[in-house]
């Protein structure tokens, strides 16, 4: 289905919509008070914990903090992504699901739904050429002695790309538009005729284009919705590289996506945990031993897209990575790529295998119980955290100590709000020997002092805390929530709390929206759309504003925000957002005039440093 979803219409839906109905279908409620409560659905739980509440259409667990409005749990409980939660919802409701369209849309829509099909032609004759073709026995030789079965080969859509310059082009690229189509799916190559010495009498008598994978055992890539979206090939010859993903796409992106996480949900119901591993073959040995929550990077770095997606699926990532060197690298920036995501409720952990070993040939050699067995012992995030920052230092000495906290600080600042963060802290307090009051007081001062100009109140402190002076009455949960919240999300947490507060605003809003921003560009985008939302509409409540925020990249992130309601007491939120607001402006104006003042010399001078 062509186009995006009016806004307008999601506001409707979700004014339309009870999420008592909506949650009752789902899960078993009981009517507490003005309330009503269950067993929380997404954690394990003895007693209830989970809340919904029909007078903000939220729900909420106290227990491990999933939280959000009628779309945000049908995305959550039935692990669809948010255009398929507006389906369902509308489904719900009788009623059907607009799109708007234009021009330039359709064009796009109309290009990808070729690319798919494409794509989806591609895959088919590749798994008939691993039954088929005269030259397969080299394929199925080396899935049989991986220990690949028919059933596993069948549900990951394994193939074969034969030997041959053009047996993809010659069986689905029969004119010159599924030729182009070939091109941009990125199955064939063209050919760099400039090369050719008669260029006219190539143009006549040969293929402008050639296959991309040959003589190779292929892996479909699949998107949430099962559609074949790129391919992985394995060489079987001596050729190079050993694996060759599909280049980037209209339709594929390799930093935002999973091998195998289709399969994996398709396979069986919700997991507790998922395993990311380097391979492909590691996910499908897995899957041969039934261990089908396995998924893999594209040869990319683990991305917070990736881990995004699967925190939205389960609670718990386990990273399985070889021990040596190389492999305590790469967790290592899987760690710091997960700290921002690391809700309450969330755990994460590092498998490191025996050198020499990878999850396929490990699995293979133990079988599925010893391998499900070094799960549970596998090392947790902060061990891992602690244990890498202190590997080269003597802790024990004031010099050490001093290190520790300095390599520790900045990244402990990029844990989200939460008891987890918290207990990070307290245990750098701990191996520090410093009062954790004290240490979460030099932390706060730092920040503040570096983030505002003199005499000028920390962007990211209360209008209380302001008032009062820097943290002088702080909690330590507080103070930390302080200086690692960016500022444009604190106003967006407000502002939903009180979307009145929109129509007060005399601020001028236009440097806001400069591409100028910095590092909150993407937050203080989604800030001026929900001011100008309430701005349109001034009858905009919380709920439809938290249906906005689900279409965002934002989204996940933004059910937390209401969890702390006595943060900002209710007499001073319109001043705290005015003052946060002030703030964001006068550092976006800085920004713009630092840099036109080096465009200036840059025109002048030539090309200077900042």
């Amino acid at each position: 289905m062509a186009g995006l979803i009016p806004q307008a219409f999601i506001d409707d839906l979700l004014s339309r919509s009870d999420i008592i109905d909506v949650v009752d279908k789902r899960v078993t409620l009981k009517k507490t008070g003005a309330n009503y409560s269950a067993l929380c659905p997404f954690h394990k739980e003895k007693s209830p914990s989970f809340s919904v509440q029909p007078e903000r259409q939220f729900y909420y667990c106290f227990g491990c903090g999933a939280g959000g409005n009628a779309i945000g749990f049908i995305m959550n409980f039935d692990q669809v992504d948010f255009p398929q939660a507006v389906e369902t919802l509308a489904r719900d409701n009788g009623m059907e699901v607009p799109r708007e369209q234009n021009q330039a849309a359709a064009r796009k829509q109309s290009e990808h739904a070729k690319i798919y099909e494409v794509l989806e032609r591609a895959s088919k004759f590749y798994q008939f050429q691993l039954r088929k073709h005269e030259q397969r026995a080299a394929a199925v030789d080396y899935l049989t002695a991986r220990g690949v079965s028919g059933e596993i080969a069948r549900d990951f859509g394994i193939g074969y790309a034969p030997p041959g310059w053009d047996n993809l082009l010659a069986a689905i690229g029969s004119d010159a538009a599924e030729q182009a189509n070939l091109l941009k799916a990125g199955m064939v190559i063209e050919k760099d005729r400039s090369k050719t010495e008669d260029s006219a009498a190539a143009d006549s008598s040969t293929p402008h284009y050639y296959d991309r994978f040959r003589h190779r055992i292929m892996f479909p890539i699949r998107d949430s919705r099962g559609r074949t979206i790129a391919f992985g090939g394995r060489v079987l010859g001596n050729d190079k590289p050993k694996y060759l993903n599909s280049p980037e796409t209209p339709v594929f992106h390799k930093g935002g996506e999973l091998y195998g996480l289709y399969e994996c949900k398709k396979a069986s119901g919700k997991h507790k945990r998922m395993l990311l591993v380097e391979g492909y073959m590691d996910v499908i040995a897995l899957a041969q031993m039934g261990i089908r929550n396995a998924v893999a990077t594209l040869g990319t770095a683990t991305s917070s897209t990736h881990l995004t997606r699967l925190f939205r699926l389960v609670p718990e990532i386990v990273f399985c990575f070889d021990g040596d060197n190389a492999g305590r690298t790469a967790a290592w920036r899987a760690l710091e790529s997960v700290l921002p995501l690391m809700e309450d409720g969330r755990q994460v952990r590092f498998l490191f295998l025996p050198e020499g070993e990878d999850p396929d040939t490990l699995v293979r050699a133990i079988g599925r119980d010893a391998f499900n067995a070094r799960i549970a012992p596998a090392t947790p995030l902060e061990k891992f955290f602690f244990d890498k920052l202190s590997q080269d230092l003597d802790v024990n000495t004031i010099e050490g100590k001093a290190r520790l906290s300095n390599l520790a600080k900045p990244l402990i600042k990029r844990f989200p709000q939460g008891v987890y963060g918290q207990l990070m802290l307290d245990r750098l307090s701990s191996m520090l020997g410093v009062n954790k009051e004290s240490l979460q007081q030099l932390l706060v001062d730092k920040v503040a002092t570096a983030a505002a100009p003199p005499s000028v109140a920390p962007p990211f402190a209360s209008s209380s805390q302001q008032r009062s002076g820097a943290g002088s009455n702080r909690s330590s949960a507080n103070g930390l929530a302080a200086y690692r919240k960016p500022a444009s999300l604190k106003a967006i947490e407000l502002l939903l709390r009180n979307p009145e507060i929109a129509l007060h605003l005399e601020q001028d809003l236009t440097p806001l929206a400069s591409p100028l921003a910095t590092t909150e560009d993407e937050s203080r985008k989604l800030l001026l759309s929900l001011i100008q939302l309430v701005r349109d509409e001034p009858s905009t409540e919380t709920f439809t504003m938290l249906g906005y925020c689900y279409g965002t990249s934002l989204g996940g992130q933004l059910t937390q925000l209401l969890k702390s309601e006595t943060i900002t007491p209710t007499e001073g939120l319109e001043e705290e957002f005015n003052q946060i607001l002030d703030n964001i402006l006068s550092e976006i104006v800085r920004t713009m005039e630092h840099l036109q003042l080096k465009d200036q010399l840059n025109s002048r001078f030539g090309a200077t440093k900042d």
